[in-house]
């Protein structure tokens, strides 16, 4: 099949990308590279830039005939969500809205969504899952739960049928492919920023939350695991016309945790700056996914979280090796 990548020179997008042309997939990747590399882009990918907002160029690229879309393109950073949660809604609600107008002006009606945990906000109970209260505590959650709304629209009214995949906290690497955001916001690799000295510390917003040791818990999941999730989707959408999945390793880790492991790893003293809550950071996360698994098959491969930290670590030192 041909399948276009919105997003696809990101982490994410990227990976996936990659996992679709090694079985055999034509990939053509449409980014905007406002905060992605062009080399991030796998050499046999077809490379468009463009925005997700230009519904003209996405629709002449769609007349060129494509058999369905993996929507990446998003705006993600923790901070800035909710500074200017206008950025968020433009970007990742209004823009996707554009694309899902071209996609119906050319007939293209398959769509898998990089969507998030955060439309779930503070959970009532976990591990969560996909039939639980849908109730974003940022604006980055809200501004993908609009998306998700209108996809049921969509899937109601037109028959356009989409898997929505509620991703929990994405991490590791693979050989020469790991996360390379500009700027960076996640915690593993910040974390290995320390540990190569290109950090003094890391930052640890709040020692308070009602945890074990008072930091917040996250479920990680390996970005391999997580891309083959998106080919399974991809392909049960030829039979089903609606999916929603959770996506995570149903194993929660707080942030002192994390640090601890790759400390372990690196064999590296990272120092720690304790600072203020940040607004709308829920105090737990974790996945159950149950679901993907009894309907798709689907099993993360990586589960240990010394492991997906391993491989980060692989990654970041090989990253900034060849940079310095």
């Amino acid at each position: 099949m041909r399948i276009l990548i919105t997003g696809g020179a990101g982490y994410i997008g990227g990976t996936v990308a990659q996992l679709l042309l090694d079985h055999g997939h034509q990939v053509v990747v449409y980014d905007n590279l406002c905060h992605a590399q062009r080399s991030m882009v796998p050499a046999q990918a077809e490379f468009v830039e463009g925005d997700i907002a230009d519904r003209p160029a996405l629709e002449k690229l769609l007349h060129q005939g494509v058999d369905g879309v993996m929507h990446f393109a998003a705006l993600i950073e923790a901070g800035e969500r909710m500074k200017k949660p206008e950025l968020y809604f433009r970007n990742n609600s209004a823009s996707t809205l554009s694309l899902l107008e071209a996609m119906l002006a050319t007939g293209v009606t398959r769509l898998v969504f990089s969507s998030t945990a955060a439309v779930y906000g503070e959970p009532e109970s976990t591990p969560i899952r996909e039939d639980a209260a849908l109730k974003p505590t940022n604006a980055y959650g809200e501004s993908k739960l609009l998306v998700e709304h209108m996809l049921s629209w969509l899937n109601r009214i037109h028959g356009f049928r989409y898997a929505s995949l509620r991703y929990f906290n994405v991490a590791g690497a693979l050989p020469g492919r790991g996360e390379a955001h500009e700027p960076e916001s996640h915690l593993i690799p910040l974390i290995l920023d320390v540990a190569m000295g290109r950090r003094k510390s890391i930052k640890v917003f709040g020692k308070d939350y009602a945890t074990p040791d008072g930091t917040c818990i996250r479920d990680y999941i390996h970005v391999q695991d997580l891309a083959q999730a998106h080919l399974l989707a991809f392909e049960a959408l030829k039979e089903r016309d609606r999916l929603i999945y959770n996506l995570g390793n149903g194993r929660g880790f707080s942030v002192r945790e994390v640090i601890e492991s790759a400390r372990r790893v690196t064999g590296k003293p990272i120092e720690v700056e304790e600072c203020p809550r940040r607004p709308g950071d829920p105090a737990v996360l974790i996945a159950s996914s149950e679901k993907i698994e009894k309907e798709l098959g689907w099993k993360p491969v990586y589960a240990e979280l010394d492991e997906i930290v391993a491989s980060a670590w692989e990654w970041h030192q090989q990253r900034y090796t060849k940079t310095a």
